[in-house]
């Protein structure tokens, strides 16, 4: 269930605020994953060089089961560059595609790492699809803190409002930092649409509610994307659009499109969708908050594979 949408009015006030002169408008600084399609921010305060890391991506070679520090090293060399201080690292959901670097970045840069509070139900229904133990704990503690519809946090003098979006899972976040909105998976540019919906825990509805509650933002409200594919017809990655260009013209879910006619296009899509190539590793890894499970004896952590199970 969506929350009251007060945490909207809360949101739209501040984009107005940024407009106006009487907030600094963040620094937004992306970095792309290719393999992953997969975009990584550092967000800062111009003012005071504080800043927050979205969802970091730690290189990962299936077929070899190495990893690789590239993607985040690229963000702790630029964090350094600018002489940032980092405050938050956060997440907008358990991504299914792509392994996260937050324990490392924290490590290199500090801050402190948040999530939706819903990620307790990633945990239990993978935790159950992973068989794992006891010594798994499902209460989020991997992380620092647990986020709630309507938290509000801060770099520097800006606010950092967090939205609960479920509907591409039961746990996704979207971020609104001055007059930037990061979206994680609810959407994608317009001309490709929007997010599937049929991981456990995932919901058409629920989408369609969570974009449109997202779409009550202002006009000019600056809308930065976790993916981008390349639609048919587009010869460059994007991933900054405005929130006029997405409720104008999302070719999924532009004004207009009813939530009955949504959940049929995305259900029936959605079915045609083959799973992603890293879902299991990168599943296994964030819901425990971007770290390998336990070393066995031998001193080696093991990925599960299950057969016949997706």
């Amino acid at each position: 269930m969506i929350a009251n949408d007060r945490h909207i009015d809360h949101a739209v006030a501040q984009v107005v605020d940024v407009q106006q002169g009487q907030l600094p408008a963040p620094q937004v600084k992306a970095f792309f994953d290719e393999p992953t399609f997969t975009v990584s921010y550092v967000v800062s305060d111009p003012q005071t060089k504080r800043a927050a890391i979205i969802d970091s991506v730690w290189n990962f070679d299936q077929s070899s089961g190495r990893t690789s520090l590239d993607s985040a090293d690229r963000i702790v060399a630029y964090a350094q560059q600018q002489n940032l201080t980092v405050d938050w690292i956060l997440e907008t959901h358990a991504h299914a595609d792509h392994l996260s670097a937050a324990p490392y970045l924290q490590e290199k840069l500090g801050g402190k790492m948040a999530i939706g509070r819903e990620i307790v139900t990633v945990q239990g229904v993978f935790g159950k699809i992973f068989n794992e133990g006891t010594e798994f704990a499902r209460d989020g503690s991997q992380f620092d803190r647990l986020l709630d519809d309507g938290d509000v946090l801060a770099i520097g003098g800006i606010p950092v409002i967090a939205l609960h979006v479920p509907g591409h899972t039961p746990a996704d976040m979207a971020y609104v930092i001055g007059d930037a909105l990061f979206t994680g998976d609810t959407m994608f540019m317009p001309d490709y649409g929007s997010a599937r919906a049929d991981f456990p825990g995932g919901d058409a509805r629920q989408l369609y509610r969570s974009v449109r509650r997202l779409m009550k933002l202002p006009d000019a409200t600056r809308v930065f994307l976790c993916h981008d594919y390349k639609a048919p017809n587009r010869d460059q990655f994007a991933w900054e659009t405005t929130m006029l260009a997405e409720r104008t013209g999302n070719v999924h879910i532009h004004e207009g499109v009813s939530e009955d006619d949504f959940v049929a296009m995305r259900t029936q899509r959605d079915a045609t969708l083959s799973m992603p190539k890293l879902i299991l590793p990168s599943l296994q890894v964030n819901m425990r908050g971007g770290h390998l499970p336990e070393p066995e004896e031998n001193g080696v952590s093991y990925l599960k594979q299950p057969v016949n199970l997706l």
